[in-house]
């Protein structure tokens, strides 16, 4: 076998005795039941959001001026109440953070969660225009055909900055489902 030194020559590398394999065997791990996942327990934990009102939620930052604006469009254009909103930084708002796997003191993202899923970032977005009034569900249905990359790409520069432009409140907006 050679070996590339510095300076553009090989060395020779030589193995004087093989090394021994022992036959003997030990056990290294043991199966135990899987851990239930986080996820799964939140699921659990949250689950009564859903029982008296099936209505999907939507996770906002409360003191996002930008953020609270969204939530006042969607009231607007929502007329069948289709969409419930819980502030990101209430405690159902961490409790249903942590459902769909973020970290509780994510205020990073707008998310729409589901009695079977959430959605984030821009996808988040598509489905909240889903579920409002014309023309938004087509505009969505459009819009889907952009990659995901480069939505999440858009979202991210104005949720970056959204304090930054829009500015931000004192106190947490909270509305009425």
């Amino acid at each position: 076998m050679a070996l590339l030194v510095p300076g553009g020559g090989c060395a020779r590398l030589a193995i004087s005795h093989p090394a021994q394999v022992s036959r003997r065997t030990a056990v290294v791990a043991t199966l135990s039941p899987p851990k239930r996942d986080k996820v799964d327990y939140w699921v659990d934990a949250t689950s009564s959001f859903f029982e008296p009102d099936s209505r999907p939620i939507m996770l906002y930052d409360g003191v996002c001026n930008l953020c609270n604006g969204g939530v006042k469009f969607v009231r607007d254009n929502d007329k069948n109440r289709r969409i419930r909103y819980e502030a990101l930084q209430s405690e159902s708002g961490k409790k249903l953070l942590r459902r769909s796997g973020r970290a509780p003191d994510d205020i990073s993202s707008v998310v729409l969660v589901e009695k079977d899923r959430s959605y984030i970032k821009s996808d988040a977005v598509l489905k909240i225009m889903e579920y409002i009034d014309l023309p938004f569900p087509q505009l969505a249905f459009f819009l889907q055909f952009v990659p995901q990359f480069v939505r999440d790409f858009a979202y991210d520069n104005i949720a970056n900055n959204r304090y930054n432009i829009f500015g931000r409140s004192d106190s947490c907006e909270l509305y009425d489902n």
